[in-house]
């Protein structure tokens, strides 16, 4: 059996996970991510008593009870590299022995769901909607990295889509990926279901010009016309394609749910977007609850 080195597992003196600053036990298996730090404080408010909380970077996670289910809350930051770290640490607090450095014989799924704001690529969806990611698209080359990347993605969806952009050879590969089948059934009465795209950036991977012009200005046009047996594209973020992934290969049920906020400014609406993160929150930790 494979003894993992200090350098990879890597445990700080007090016995807690590197980033995340956490000892076994101190998470539910329930977990609901969120980008923002601050976010967190939005959804353990709702929680009728706390049990640990723990804070180190951009990494702050609370754990306590929900109508009496168990569940935490972690942030995780912007990016699907934050994602690699937070993915990776939990599933270690609860599938590595810590004491012996090995991997433990019997496996713990853990429950994922990620909670954003993004900006919608079709014109139907309105601010406020949720979209839950059934198809999350990786522009990030994270899940390239990792041993069984081919076994858990859409193959035939990625190559259509790289036929179909004239996809750049100075690109990573996409990774096209299926969010949790139980959770897309659980989410399916208050969500719209759509492709996502993790982008690697906020400005020109998601086709915003400031000062450097985007190397392909069409890709987004290109992006917005793609259709594959009924899937298209409804939304960009930063996070979700890493999460699916990582996810996926250490069985564990996981999906992103985004609220639309990004054009609430250009139509003159109120530029304070918290309400539509209280609504998507409150409907999560209800529909969590019932598992």
């Amino acid at each position: 059996m494979r003894q993992i080195a200090p350098s990879e597992l890597i445990i700080n003196s007090d016995g807690s996970i590197f980033h995340l600053h956490l000892r076994p036990g101190q998470l539910a298996t329930t977990i609901i991510l969120v980008g923002d730090p601050g976010r967190v404080r939005q959804v353990s408010s709702h929680f009728e008593r706390i049990e640990a909380e723990a804070a180190n970077r951009e990494f702050t996670t609370v754990t306590g009870t929900y109508k009496g289910k168990r569940m935490s809350v972690v942030s995780t930051g912007i990016g699907t590299d934050n994602i690699d770290i937070v993915v990776n640490e939990i599933d270690a607090l609860f599938n590595i022995d810590f004491g012996t450095r090995t991997v433990k014989e019997e496996k713990t799924s853990l429950t994922l769901v990620r909670l954003g704001t993004c900006g919608s690529i079709t014109p139907d969806l309105r601010i406020g909607d949720l979209i839950l990611s059934r198809i999350s698209v990786g522009f990030d080359g994270l899940l390239n990295y990792y041993h069984g990347r081919n076994e858990i993605c859409e193959l035939e969806i990625e190559q259509a889509f790289m036929e179909h952009t004239g996809w750049g050879r100075l690109l990573t590969a996409p990774y096209f990926i299926r969010c949790s089948e139980m959770l897309a059934k659980l989410f399916a009465d208050t969500t719209v279901e759509g492709m996502t795209i993790s982008a690697p950036g906020f400005y020109a991977p998601q086709g915003r010009y400031l000062r450097l012009r985007p190397a392909d200005p069409e890709l987004n046009g290109k992006i917005e016309r793609f259709e594959y047996q009924g899937h298209r594209f409804t939304n960009f973020e930063m996070e979700g394609s890493a999460l699916a992934g990582l996810s996926r290969l250490l069985g564990h049920e996981a999906t992103t749910i985004c609220t639309v906020i990004a054009q609430r400014v250009a139509l003159g609406m109120e530029p304070d977007y918290r309400p539509f993160v209280d609504k998507m929150i409150a409907m999560s930790l209800e529909k969590l609850s019932q598992i």
